[in-house]
């Protein structure tokens, strides 16, 4: 029997999500003035997944031995690239602080709508424990 729902499982991996993405995004802050640092940034696995099926037009795998894990699309996790290909000043550093700025207060706003749907399936579990009280 589940207690909790799909949706306190899908929220927490969007909590996670955000909070890598909110990690990503202050390293790049933090390394502006870093010579030759690259900016990085998260995307969700199934983004990655939906580029590598649009280039092979298709995905497989077999699995020849029981120890293999079965191979299923997953949409969960996420993936940091860097952004070798963009250079915003004479020192090497990618990094564009008015973009990260921008993308910080997004993903701020975005974890605060997260915390605030859990919580309120939280407090309704909360209200059924206590009998509607």
């Amino acid at each position: 029997m589940k207690i909790f729902s799909d949706t306190i499982d899908i929220l927490n991996q969007a909590l996670d999500y955000s909070t890598t993405k909110q990690k990503v995004i202050s390293q790049n802050i933090a390394n502006v003035d870093t010579p030759n640092y690259k900016a990085q940034e998260v995307l969700p696995f199934k983004t990655i997944l939906k580029n590598e099926l649009k280039n092979t037009n298709h995905l497989s795998a077999q699995i020849t031995n029981n120890k293999h894990i079965p191979f299923s699309s997953s949409e969960n996790g996420t993936i940091t690239i860097v952004k070798n290909n963009t250079q915003y000043n004479e020192s090497g550093n990618s990094v564009d602080v008015d973009q990260e700025m921008t993308k910080l207060a997004e993903n701020q706003i975005y974890y605060n709508a997260l915390i605030d749907r859990i919580s309120g399936k939280f407090q309704t579990l909360q209200s059924v424990i206590k009998g509607g009280k």
